[in-house]
């Protein structure tokens, strides 16, 4: 008998001005892109945020979506999801003092992720 089909909850976004979700991904720590899905909502709600869009997908259904992205490696259960760092400021720059009413997650679909190393990624 086979095994259970694997259902994850898969960080989305809606495109600007169109209809269309598309997936989340991100970058590991040493820079690779990958996917990202998580086991249980509420692992993705501690590491995204409550805010965060999702959709519940099958393993093959986002693998097929990453496919043409030239991504082939999912990580599954990152611990923090965070928007990629903003590049320091170049000198002559005035800083932006940013509160946290006005911090919004980035437009762009790629984050940055961190794991332990006890958390697998998923390689197809």
């Amino acid at each position: 008998m086979g095994e259970a089909l694997m259902i994850y909850a898969v960080p989305v976004r809606d495109l600007p001005g169109r209809p269309v979700r598309t997936v989340r991904t991100g970058r590991s720590p040493q820079g690779q892109r990958v996917g990202i899905a998580f086991t249980r909502a509420d692992l993705l709600v501690a590491a995204m945020g409550a805010d965060q869009l999702w959709e519940e997908l099958c393993e093959s259904a986002l693998r097929g979506m990453l496919r043409p992205l030239g991504i082939d490696v999912i990580q599954v259960d990152p611990l923090l999801v965070a928007p990629p760092l903003d590049p320091a400021p170049r000198l002559g720059q005035a800083r932006t003092k940013r509160t946290a009413s006005a911090t919004t997650w980035p437009s762009v679909s790629s984050v940055r992720i961190s794991t332990l190393p006890s958390v697998p990624a998923v390689n197809g």
